[in-house]
Parts: C-alpha cells; structure tokens; sequence
C-alpha cells in the first residue's frame, strides 16, 4: 500500500510533519512505514522562467540561445530543446541549483546533478531548462509533458516563481506494510484516519453529497445475486450521456504518485476510489450488457472467458463470475470482459461496487493465473458497508468532473446486513494487561479517535464495520497501547502464580545429543527437509528399498525440493562435501532434524515423522572414534550395556566392511560406519567420511535419568579373570550383555584386556579374556558366592558357542 503525503494531508489538514517525523509516528502507532521517497529531493534553486527571445547558435545547428526571465532578472540559457518558443513558461535551474537526474524516467542521481554557469560552444549559458524527466517525475505522472524536450508550464504560470512547488513536487510517497486483518489501511481514507489519531489532528473524510436525475437505476438494470455466501452485497448504479476526456491533473498526479497510471475520466474515477476507499469498482459498457441484467453466479467446469487483456481464461465451478442475460462479462473481483470493455464510444456506463468472498478470490486468481490490484485487495476479505459510500462517491466525481449524467437511485442486492461489532470494556483489565495505569477516559478518547464509540448503557465499545480486527478485550487493549505509546509503557514483572517450567523428557534427550556432539567437537547444522528423488540414486538405494517411497510435494520450489525425506544423510554428506570443496581439513557436523516416513501412498493420514540425531565427520578419526561419541551418548542418557554393534548391517550407502548396526536389547536404534566410496564421490567428498544415525524416536523408550546413589564399598572385591575361545562370529556385545544377565547383584564391573588371534588358536575362532570383579555391598564374598555366580556366567557363555581357553 502506498499513499503520498499530500493526499494524506487531503483528509487530515493541519498535519504538519516532515517525512521522517511522519514515517517513525506511523510506525510507533502500529501503521508500519516501510519507507518513503521525497519527490522534490535534490531540486534546489528552480523557478518558472519565460522565453522572451530565441536566437540560433553561431557555431551550433541544433543549439539556440534563450533569453529567460526569472522574476527578478533575465538570464542567458543555451539549449538544443526543440520545442522551446518565445513566451514558453518553462522550469529553469539557476546557477548552484540542482536537479534529480538524467533525461530517461527513474535516472535519478545520488546527491542530484549541480548546474553551473558554463559556456556551450563558446556562448555563456547562465542555467538550465529541464524536462519533467530531469525534474525526477515522468510522463506517468505529468502526461501533459512532451517525450523529448523541455517541460512547458500553463500561460497562468507566474514567472519567479518556485517550479517544484507548482509542478506539485514538495511531497513524498511512502509505501507500507499492512497486515491482512487490517482491511481498512488498505485504503488512503484508512490511513489518513490512523494519520489524524496519531498526530492528534482533526479527521475530514470527503463529503458525499446525493447526486443522479430524477430516474431510477432499477429502469435501466436488474441485479440478481444466486450465490449470496459468495457475494454478500452487489451494488449498481448508471450514468448516461458519458463524455471521455482527460482526468483533472489532480486526480491524475494522486493516481500517479501511488503507481497507478492515469487513463482517462471513466478509468481513472474507479482507480481513484479503488485507493481512496479501498473498494474495488469496475464499469460495463450498459449497452453491451444483454436483456439490461446482471446476474452473479459461478462458472461451469470447464468453462472459457476472455479478460480485458485478451487472454483466455479456464474456469471451474467455483470461480464466480458476473453474467449478463446471455453471457458471463466478468470474473468477479479480479477483471471484467473483453466483451463489456468501456470503449470511447460509450454512451451509458454501469458502475459495480461488490462485495465478495476473500477466500474464493484468492483461490480464484490462483486458479484463472490472475491477480490484480482489485483481487488483491477483495482477498482481505472488505467491510460490505463501504460500497455504498464508495459508489456513491464515484457518481459524485463523475458529476463534479461533467463526465456525464448519473441516473438516479442505486440497486442494491444486500440481505444479511453486517452490523457494528460490540466489544465488552474492562479498563482495570486492559491496565493490568499493559501494565500501565491508563485512566478510563483516556481509553476512551483514543478510541473515539479511531470512530470507535463507546456505550456507557452497557460499558461496551462499538466497532464500525470496517474494523474487522476489534473482537475482544485484548483486540482493545492493542489500540490503547499503541496510541499511549509503546514506548511509554513501563518495564514490568510478569503478574501470576509461579510455575516450574522444565524441559520435556523429548527435549532434554535432544540437549543431552546437543551437548556431547559439541562436546566432541561436532557443530550443529541443518539441512532442509525437501529433496530431489535424484537423492536416492546417489546414496545407491536399489530399486525397491522403501526409502524410495517419498511424500511427494503438491506445489514444489523445484524438483531439488519435491519430495520429502527419509533418510537424513543426503544433507548431512552436502555438507560435508561443501566443507571439503572450500578445503576445511577436519569436519565434525551434527543435526537434528526429522524425516517423514509415509505409512501408505498416496497419503490417507499424516506420515510418520521421525526425529533423527545424525552425526558425520572427516579428517582425523575413524569408525571407532565415531563409535565413541555413539557410546558418550548412550552412556549420558542411562543406556549402558546390552548395546551390540551389528557388522551385517547390508547398507548400500556405507562401506560393506566398516559398518554396524545398532542394536539395543533387540532393538535397531541406528546404524553408523563408513560412507561407501562411491556414494562419497557421487558428492564429490575426496576422502573416508562417517556417519552415524540415531533413531530418538527409538531412544526414548530406553532413556532414563534416574541416578542410584552408591556410598564407597566397605567391603573388599573379588576379581575373576576369563580367558575365553570365541566364534569370529559372536560378538563382544552380546559376550557382555551375557556378563550382566547372568551376573547378578554381586556384579561390579567388568573390563576386556585380550583379544588374540593367531597360530595358537583355532582357525575360525579368536582368543578373549575378560577381568570380572564381584562385591557385595553388605559382606564380605565367600568363594562359594563367587563361584556360583561364575558358574552361571560360563553357562551363558557357553549357550554362545564360547569355552575356556585351556
């Protein structure tokens, strides 16, 4: 939204501020200035000079000589214009003045160009004649300037006079941001009244006056609405006897100054009130409107309409449309038809003011591939009690501008009629809210700034219809903070009972991941969830692994970020090979982050999603080293033993001898290993990468942060050495898991200090011994106490296929 400061100043007169102090206002009071652009920046020094004698260069074919009067003196210019003439009133830059640019639109210069008394072929030349392009503007905003020359000034101009001051260009134009629950800043009335209720200033809305003939629209028209949900009011108004010409030059330079460009009287009227009061208008062509009818209904599937700017259009059954007795003439809220276009041949126009639903506008202008200024501001969703006052200012300018003669009477199809908001008031509440001790009749006079009234019967605020946002207490509360000033509400204690905030048990596992990958020398990273199915081939999944089964994206960025997905290491290994491409020798990243496992395709409920702790590295370490950190972290969150490494873990994408399962009490919580060689060079990673990935959703069934304090022994330990003969094929984990099942209370610890294999020992086998300590914390062991435990130990064992090395 735009609006320039002048027209501002239309509606709130006694505002006097500069730029700056109207941008950091509008803004503290919650009508946010994105910026602004002073029209008459770097302009310095011009006046309204005459040409009062012309004579051709001596030494120049396309170069004359100027004498000018400026007011108080005459001045000699040189020019190679070619439309200047003696008399012309012209723009006139004296000497130490500046203007904004070059002589092409949008030229502007930092700082502006200084101009010079100077010599141009040898003759003095005391200033310069500027175009309106060297002024800063363009044609858009002063279509009376010619293409190529010297701006020319009106025969009333007076002669000394300020040039920017009479060329309208002592002003600014500022652009903000409003957001979409305030429908009615969408309007230049909008903010001109925000405007007044900030500065304190008086508001002065224009004033509708009646206008129209003694007949009656109903005699010329005839509304009918089938989807009133759609279209909850349409309004209809006709003007006769139509004279197209040229708008006001100040209807013009407001329509210009906020990026509209000014057409003709018929246009420009329906453009002006678009901004003036935020409701979107159109006009018909009333004698191409067949049986003299309207009627506003939806589009039948497959359906093809022309928009004024001869595009085809396909519509659905949920695009509305206005239709006339035979025929759709257009797409409602977003443009009218090709074939009801106003043309200069136009005898009697039919005005349209609507009100439509936000929602199938928006979907609307999606569907059709459309979106214009009037969809952009119908998909808000508009107050329907401002198009009538905004109708009936469009007759009013057609009258004032003698564009031709409005027809008496309006239909008006309008059946649920919105009424006020009513908005329960507490200024105690509000106080406590804020913090602050803002009397009541205060609170009160902030409001009637903003029309909003109070109703002391019921102690209740009445919100106009075009506040859609005043809902509740709080919704009043925001208007009071907002004009008392943010910045002068004291710092204040939050006001309630005291509550003891922790993290969830999710959470703290999550911190405790954090915590020993920083620990270890990991950074954090992040990567997005959306990929590109190419994902898979590079990870070197076969064709039926189900990882391929990916949630498709509806409306991707690209098919780099089109599917959802399953398995985290594609992000992880970019990293990585972004780091190894700019040279970084050793890298350690972490992430957590999910992905999304469809339950079935297409989707019929949500997917499962799965956050994952995904750990990988390059540089110094090796499998073991990542195998640590796994090992810190099982260690911190309560899980120790009964951990297994599996070496047949079959994953395509790690290295088919240095990979692992992680299985913990016959669960898969992850996997970790080497990335296969391959798969690293499919990302240009030029070196022995690893990775580990933990399945949290897993973890936490197993995690705990319950501690058992133990006081120091009083009792003295046994130790037990064993010296084992063990199957390649069984594990470490599974010997030690076997330690703790079997091995009882009496069980302290237990430390591996031998593997062998070698000439000595078996083929297939390997040498393992184990040092077992046993104690008690109540007595002193007996041997018997200990050999029993041991006996069972060795049974255990020896279900693994293991015997005592001889």
């Amino acid at each position: 939204m735009n609006t320039s400061l002048s027209w501002i100043k239309a509606y709130v007169p006694d505002l006097d501020v500069t730029a700056q102090e109207y941008t950091d206002a509008m803004t503290l009071s919650g009508t946010k200035v994105e910026g602004f652009e002073e029209t008459d920046a770097d302009l310095e020094k011009i006046v309204i000079g005459q040409i009062e004698k012309i004579e051709k260069h001596p030494d120049a074919d396309k170069l004359v000589i100027c004498q000018v009067n400026v007011g108080n003196e005459k001045i000699q210019i040189v020019t190679g214009a070619p439309n200047v003439y003696e008399g012309a009133k012209v723009p006139v830059v004296l000497d130490g003045g500046r203007v904004a640019g070059g002589h092409e639109p949008g030229q502007r210069v930092e700082g502006g160009i200084k101009i010079k008394k100077g010599k141009l072929r040898g003759i003095e030349s005391d200033g310069m004649m500027c175009s309106i392009e060297e002024l800063g503007s363009n044609r858009d905003m002063y279509p009376e300037a010619p293409e190529h020359g010297i701006y020319i000034f009106p025969e009333d101009a007076e002669v000394g006079a300020d040039a920017v001051e009479a060329l309208g260009l002592h002003d600014a134009v500022f652009e903000y941001e409003v957001t979409s629950n305030r429908v009615d800043c969408y309007s230049v009335i909008g903010i001109a009244r925000e405007a007044a209720a900030t500065f304190g200033k008086k508001f002065v809305p224009p004033v509708v006056t009646e206008t129209g003939n003694a007949e009656d629209a109903a005699d010329y028209i005839q509304v009918s609405v089938e989807n009133k949900k759609l279209c909850p009011r349409y309004c209809a108004r006709v003007v006769k006897n139509i004279k197209i010409a040229p708008s006001p030059k100040w209807m013009q330079r407001r329509l210009a100054s906020v990026g509209i460009r000014p057409i003709n009287n018929l246009v420009d009227i329906t453009n002006y009130v678009m901004e003036e009061y935020g409701q979107p208008m159109h006009a018909y062509d009333l004698d191409t409107i067949a049986g003299r009818q309207i009627i506003v209904k939806t589009a039948a599937d497959g359906d093809v309409f022309t928009t004024l700017d001869g595009q085809e259009r396909k519509l659905d059954k949920d695009v509305l449309m206005i239709c006339d007795g035979e025929k759709e003439v257009g797409i409602a809220g977003i443009m009218g038809g090709e074939n009801s276009m106003i043309t200069d041949d136009v005898k009697t126009v039919l005005f349209e003011a609507a009100c439509f639903d936000g929602v199938n506008i928006r979907k609307s202008a999606k569907r059709v591939g459309l979106r214009t200024d009037a969809s952009g501001k119908f998909e808000k969703g508009l107050d329907p009690n401002n198009t009538k006052a905004a109708i009936d200012r469009a007759c009013q300018l057609v009258e004032e501008m003698g564009a031709g003669e409005v027809v008496g009477g309006m239909v008006d199809v309008y059946d649920e009629v919105r009424e006020p908001a009513r908005v329960a008031f507490d200024e105690k509440k509000i106080n406590r809210m804020l913090g602050t001790d803002i009397s009541k009749e205060q609170m009160i006079a902030y409001f009637e700034k903003l029309d909003l009234t109070y109703d002391e019967a019921t102690n209740e605020v009445i919100a106009p219809t075009f506040r859609q946002d005043l809902h509740c207490l709080a919704d009043l509360a925001e208007e009071v903070a907002r004009f008392y000033g943010y910045d002068n509400i004291p710092t204040t204690l939050p006001d309630g009972e005291a509550t003891t905030g922790k993290m969830t048990f999710k959470l703290r596992i999550e911190q405790v991941a954090r915590d020993i990958a920083e620990f270890c020398g990991f950074s954090q990273g992040m990567s997005y969830s959306f990929e590109s199915p190419k994902v898979f081939d590079k990870l070197l999944l076969p064709k039926d692994s189900p990882l391929r089964d990916a949630i498709e994206i509806m409306n991707p960025l690209g098919e780099d970020y089109s599917v959802m997905r399953t398995i985290s290491l594609n992000g992880m290994l970019s990293s990585l090979a972004t780091n190894f491409n700019r040279r970084n020798k050793n890298v350690r990243l972490y992430e957590l982050g999910n992905v999304y496992l469809p339950k079935s395709l297409p989707l019929a409920e949500l997917p499962d999603e799965r956050m994952q702790f995904t750990l990988g590295m390059y540089g110094d370490g090796d499998f073991f080293s990542m195998k640590g950190v796994v090992e810190e972290f099982f260690e911190k969150i309560g899980m120790k033993g009964r951990r297994i490494y599996e070496p047949k873990a079959d994953r395509p994408y790690l290295h088919p001898g240095r990979q692992a399962d992680i299985v913990y009490d016959g669960k898969l919580l992850g996997y970790l290993g080497e990335v296969h060689p391959q798969v690293a060079d499919n990302y240009g990673i030029g070196t022995r990468a690893y990775v580990a990935v933990l399945d949290m959703p897993m973890i936490l069934g197993y995690a705990t942060f319950d501690r058992k304090y133990c006081g120091i022994a009083k009792y003295p330990a046994v130790s037990r050495d064993i010296s084992m003969v063990v199957p390649k094929g069984v594990l470490v984990g599974q010997i030690e898991s076997m330690l703790l099942q079997r091995g009882g209370k009496y069980l302290e610890s237990f430390e591996l200090f031998d593997l062998y294999e070698g000439a000595q020992i078996q083929e297939g086998f390997k040498s393992v011994a184990y040092s077992v300590v046993f104690r008690a914390p109540d007595k002193t062991l007996e041997e018997a106490d200990v050999t029993a435990v041991m006996k069972k130990i060795l049974n255990g064992l020896e279900s693994l296929g293991i015997k005592l090395r001889e």
